[in-house]
This record gives C-alpha cells, sequence and structure tokens, in this order.
C-alpha cells in the first residue's frame, strides 16, 4: 500500500497518475482510466479529472493508494 499527500485541497486523478509513477504521460494516463483500470473508493472511474480528496482510496494493478 502506497500513500500520497495532498498539498492542495485536491488532485486530480490523471496526475496521481504520473506522480506515483503508473503512467508515462498524460495521455497513458488518460488511456489507462478509459481502459477501467482504476478504482476509487471500490468504484471504476471513468473522470480522467476526478478530482481525489483526503481520505479517497486508489485502487489499480493490484497497488493501494491512500489520498492523505
Amino acid at each position: 500500500m502506497a500513500s500520497f499527500t495532498l498539498k492542495d485541497e485536491y488532485i486530480e486523478l490523471i496526475k496521481l497518475l504520473k506522480i506515483m509513477g503508473f503512467a508515462e504521460s498524460g495521455a497513458h494516463a488518460k488511456e489507462i482510466v478509459e481502459n477501467e483500470d482504476v478504482k476509487v473508493n471500490g468504484e471504476i472511474e471513468l473522470r480522467k479529472r476526478a478530482k481525489l480528496r483526503q481520505g479517497d482510496i486508489v485502487k489499480l494493478f493490484g497497488e493501494v493508494i491512500t489520498i492523505e
């Protein structure tokens, strides 16, 4: 399990994927989301710019990221 500490009120999903190293670029991050590979709080997330806030849990490729 990994964690990401917010510096602002929220972070967009595709930005998180890039920062955490799951995506090589913005286009790659969008592709990951479009392929329904990401769950946020247990639900498949299709919004590329979904705003993740403290307490959210992101799951993809067998990894879990907690937003702190």
